[in-house]
């Protein structure tokens, strides 16, 4: 395949091969937190209301989204 070929909506095969390993390998969660990250933690307090409001505005906004990265404000 060029760069000059019109691939408009077309996947690679090797694009396709990548897929199909990762939705078979094995997969788990990151490590939890250390001792000193959750002391880190809890040292720095409550977040402030706004970061909340601002969390809250963004679950809102893209709940509706229709299409990929879709956002009408």
């Amino acid at each position: 395949m060029t760069t000059d070929d019109d691939t408009t909506g077309q996947v690679s095969d090797e694009t396709v091969d990548a897929d199909e390993r990762d939705a078979k390998a094995d997969h788990q969660a990151d490590r939890g937190p250390t001792a000193d990250e959750e002391a880190a933690a809890e040292r720095h307090g409550d977040l402030p209301a706004e970061s909340a409001e601002a969390y809250k505005e963004a679950i809102e906004r893209g709940a509706d989204v229709k299409g990929e990265g879709q956002i009408d404000l």
